[in-house]
């Protein structure tokens, strides 16, 4: 059977040749779980990612159906830290002020 895998961010080299924009349909055993689309794909077992099967969260023993979207991507992480000190004390502009708690 036939489905539809998005690798996002880092894990996109794990792409079958041929893929576009980070997509590709690949022909997996029926009844095949997540846990071994990602293993068909070579992904490592270890590598910590986010799953979603045509759009909802789902577990890696999730069995895929024809036609269904398994996307997968790294573990999301906040931005860079703030640049420069905290605010302390407390910044004045017309209707805004920041107060220490």
């Amino acid at each position: 059977m036939k489905i539809e895998v998005a690798l996002f961010a880092t894990l996109s080299k794990y792409l079958p040749p041929g893929a576009q924009n980070r997509r590709a349909v690949i022909e997996v055993k029926d009844g095949a779980t997540v846990r071994e689309v990602l293993t068909q794909l070579g992904i490592p077992p270890e590598l910590p990612n986010i799953l979603l099967v045509n759009g909802r969260q789902s577990p890696e023993n999730t069995v895929v159906k024809e036609g269904e979207t398994l996307s997968v991507f790294p573990p999301l992480a906040g931005g860079a830290p703030p640049a420069g000190p905290p605010l302390v004390g407390h910044v004045s502009r017309p209707g805004f002020r920041i107060c220490p708690s």
